[in-house]
């Protein structure tokens, strides 16, 4: 980090103004220069701040490097989870442990450019509870996956009950009050980018470009993707139960039209229709429909049941704060 930057430390006992959050796995090749960028913009604020990076059970030396890192600075705050809870839960562990009255949640691959912090600050000076980062583009993105993610938002945005800004993720500015009711919010399978947009406040967006990661492979490939995606659309709706509804009734009303033929030409025309082709699809067809009922049914169902569990949303290890490495 510049050395010519101020790096205003916290009053003991006082909460800083900037909490920046960082959930990371496997991130040991980028994370010396995410803490670097982050810093150094944090830093040229010129208000307090700390820097909660969550280690979400990585396997490789990501742990052993904010160890190294927390040595040397005081405004690290790193928290070890005891074993890979996925990337929702290790942020939402990141904001228990925030304590700023602003609050950043950003991913630690640099996809997502820390510089435009103080452009959040500004419109959140502005009144803004919460600034959302909205891609203009994503050229760091392989193009199918650009695709996927274009139509998943704006089937999420169709269906969801509350708005959902188009094209954008977890990068985001939120003040402490929102941060509070996340914290709060006792559910398991968390969409944070739904449940923010479900608080409500002023909400608006900055516009940027997302880049490539700055090192590393991405923790999210097609099928962590679907997963995320199915997550959302069932944490932010029960609308998927209402279309299970629709579609069993325009299969039970297919079942009846075809019972009515079959009994129509057997009563007048004195024998019953010929067609096993056509019997064979219309069985799997409702065979089909009744399968995708019981999976709708069974998200909603699984979700309950991980819910009356009532397990911790995450287990922490250990903790490191600031300089000498202190472990809690």
């Amino acid at each position: 980090m510049n050395s010519a930057l101020p790096r205003p430390d916290p009053p003991a006992g006082e909460p800083p103004w900037l909490s920046v959050v960082l959930p990371c796995y496997n991130e040991e090749a980028v994370i010396a220069e995410t803490h670097r960028r982050v810093s150094a913009v944090c830093a040229a604020v010129g208000r307090t701040y700390e820097l909660v990076v969550v280690n979400d059970g990585s396997r490789d030396g990501t742990w052993a490097e904010l160890v190294r890192l927390a040595g040397n600075d005081p405004h690290l705050v790193a928290v070890n989870l005891a074993r890979n809870h996925g990337h929702q839960l290790a942020l939402t562990a990141g904001l228990h442990y925030a304590r700023g009255q602003r609050v950043l949640i950003m991913d630690a691959d640099l996809q997502d450019p820390p510089e435009l912090l103080p452009e959040m600050l500004r419109k959140m000076d502005e009144g803004v509870d919460v600034v959302y980062a909205q891609r203009r583009s994503r050229p760091g993105d392989a193009p199918l996956k650009r695709l996927f993610c274009a139509v998943y938002y704006r089937l999420l945005r169709a269906v969801a009950d509350t708005y959902i800004p188009l094209d954008t993720g977890d990068f985001r500015l939120i003040s402490g009050r929102v941060r509070d009711l996340l914290v709060a919010m006792p559910e398991r399978q968390r969409f944070i980018r739904g449940m923010v947009s479900w608080v409500g406040f002023r909400q608006e967006p900055v516009f940027y470009d997302r880049d490539a990661r700055f090192a590393g492979e991405t923790k999210y490939p097609f099928r962590k993707l679907v997963a995320l995606a199915i997550d959302g659309v069932i944490s932010s709706t029960l609308k998927p139960l209402s279309f299970a509804l629709v579609v069993g009734g325009v299969a039970v009303t297919i079942g009846l039209a075809l019972a009515a033929y079959a009994l129509l030409s057997w009563l007048f025309v004195g024998k019953t229709p010929q067609g096993w082709t056509s019997l064979l699809i219309t069985v799997i067809f409702l065979g089909g429909i009744q399968l995708l009922v019981l999976g709708v049914l069974g998200e909603y169902l699984g979700r309950i049941h991980e819910q009356v569990r009532s397990r911790p949303l995450f287990v922490v290890d250990s903790v490191v704060r600031g300089v000498g490495a202190r472990e809690t």
